[in-house]
């Protein structure tokens, strides 16, 4: 049995005043509050929409 990865996302910082693209990047990652956590796999797709708005969300690996 493969252990995969997982990231725990949590917006920390509003998106009011961000463009467009941000925006649409946190909306995909699945966060719509502030505070909210997600998991998500740790995939390079979702590496580079974290890396995109990494000023927005803290994030941290979890063995899954």
């Amino acid at each position: 049995m493969t252990v995969t990865k997982q990231l725990q996302i949590t917006l920390v910082k509003s998106v009011i005043g961000q463009t467009v693209s941000q925006r649409e990047t946190v909306k995909s990652l699945g966060l719509r509050k502030l505070q909210q956590t997600v998991l998500r796999e740790d995939t390079p797709a979702v590496r580079g929409m974290v890396n995109k708005v990494s000023h927005l969300v803290a994030y941290s690996e979890i063995d899954g």
